[in-house]
């Protein structure tokens, strides 16, 4: 099967602000990269030590909290959307709808770089599902189906 063609190579941190209404410290990606014409695109996040949730999680042993990376996997995925879909590039609220089918596989640590490896599932007006695979360095490390809504 061939690769949709490349309609955004990558997303910076200026446009993703200009994008979602996300901030810190809810923005959880740094960029997106390949955003393709069949609605898929990949999420980049350099997870560092001096991350607050790593105060908590856990002092001793430092994990990154799994339920940010299901949150980063929607926010790559609306970047995805609002980006590929003309009329849709003014910043809106995307609100998460479901979280299907989640697996975490392995922890994440610091000094990691998650890639949010994220396709279109389905798509009803405003309504988007997305698979999303989160991996470091070639090897999953959580995966969920996420649907999310854009709003005014």
């Amino acid at each position: 099967m061939t690769e949709s063609p490349v309609k955004f190579a990558m997303v910076d941190i200026h446009t993703i602000l200009k994008t979602l209404p996300h901030r810190y410290p809810m923005l959880l990606i740094d960029r997106v990269v390949n955003i393709r014409a069949d609605y898929s695109g990949i999420g980049i996040k350099n997870v560092t030590f001096s991350e607050m949730p790593f105060l908590g999680h856990f002092p001793e042993n430092p994990v990154y909290p799994g339920v940010m990376m299901i949150e980063a996997m929607a926010q790559t995925a609306g970047v995805i959307g609002i980006l590929s879909v003309a009329g849709t590039e003014k910043p809106r609220a995307v609100y998460f709808l479901t979280i299907d089918k989640c697996k975490f596989r392995k922890p994440v640590m610091p000094g990691d770089t998650i890639e949010y490896h994220m396709r279109s599932i389905g798509r009803r007006k405003t309504m988007w599902w997305f698979h999303g695979d989160a991996r470091v360095n070639g090897t999953t490390v959580a995966e969920a189906d996420v649907g999310a809504m854009l709003a005014e």
